[in-house]
């Protein structure tokens, strides 16, 4: 089969298409044909050690100190399963599915094996090979944090980053649980976040939502550029900041915050739970959650998928199709 491999840490071009050994399900496994993955922040992070102030270090200690661990990136995917272990009850071949493989990788190739009882589920009906596979990370981490901070019905959410794969998801998942949510991003994405079912947005090129005198019971930061004293003071008395992205400093300085007054601080990395995907699923299959794709790549163009990602500016999901030269990047 092939794979998108890199054998050292580096920019884009580290990003080889290469022939790889097609993997054999174990007793309780399934093994998936890929139709779609996603290239995410995530994978750029690990590829470029471009990582938060303080986990550079322990990023290399969990994927590989002098060069990768695991050879092939990508952590979500959708297809259709293949083949199952002798000991699989869940799944039959042809099953359509979507999963996340989190950070074990491995999801840019032809081929995926995942353990029945991880976090596979059934594809919804209503998307595509392409959305499903945009369903999971984003979903899973902005549910994720938005049970740590018990977001109820009628409380006031802020996602700031709201275009982007997370906050994207944390808009739609915080609206699901009868929130009212604001949206902060740029100009040429206020129509995609005001189509997610926004109350308000916000464009921070022409105003700076710690200065509008504005307090929010929930803030959720997918992009961690403001300062950590200016976020939390837009909190109400008890509110919650969600750190999607965070250095270790301002982790300490959240944990801090945490015992010294009214307000919380949650960080740390979010947990995927197989109950998490078919709750996804379900959103998806009922129309109140829909991935946002910004552009599409054929497989061998995954080194072009990085480097957009790079940039800072994709909206929503960048996902790779397994239809080899079927399609050129779509804007």
């Amino acid at each position: 089969m092939k794979g998108i491999v890199y054998e050292r840490y580096g920019p884009p071009e580290v990003l080889q298409l290469r022939e790889v050994e097609k993997p054999a399900p174990k007793n309780n496994e399934v093994l998936i044909r890929t139709h779609a993955a996603t290239v995410t922040s995530g994978d750029c992070r690990v590829r470029s050690l471009n990582v938060p102030s303080g986990f550079r270090l322990l990023t290399r200690l969990a994927f590989g100190i002098s060069r990768p661990k695991q050879p092939i990136l990508g952590s979500e995917l959708a297809g259709v399963i293949d083949a199952v272990g002798k000991d699989v009850s869940r799944f039959k071949p042809s099953d359509e599915v979507f999963a996340s493989s989190d950070t074990a990788m491995g999801c840019h190739a032809e081929y995926k094996c995942m353990a029945e009882d991880g976090a596979v589920a059934p594809k919804p009906s209503t998307l595509t090979f392409e959305e499903a596979a945009a369903l999971s990370s984003g979903g899973t981490t902005a549910l994720d944090f938005l049970r740590r901070a018990k977001v109820q019905r009628g409380e006031s959410v802020l996602v700031i980053g709201a275009s982007g794969a997370v906050g994207a998801a944390a808009v739609q998942l915080a609206r699901h649980f009868g929130a009212i949510v604001t949206g902060v991003c740029s100009t040429a994405n206020v129509e995609l976040v005001r189509s997610l079912g926004t109350t308000q947005v916000i464009d921070y090129t022409r105003q700076d939502f710690t200065r509008d005198g504005e307090i929010y019971d929930v803030i959720v930061d997918t992009v961690g550029t403001t300062p950590i004293s200016r976020r939390v003071a837009s909190l109400k008395d008890g509110g919650r900041l969600l750190m999607i992205v965070a250095g270790l400093p301002d982790m300490l300085r959240g944990l801090w915050v945490s015992m010294t007054s009214g307000k919380k601080v949650i960080a740390g990395p979010a947990t995927v739970r197989v109950a998490d995907l078919q709750l996804l699923a379900e959103l998806a299959e009922a129309g109140e959650f829909k991935p946002v794709i910004d552009r599409r790549y054929p497989f061998e163009q995954t080194a072009e998928a990085h480097r957009y990602v790079d940039t800072g500016r994709k909206k929503g999901n960048v996902v790779i199709t397994f239809e080899l030269g079927a399609r050129t990047p779509e804007p």
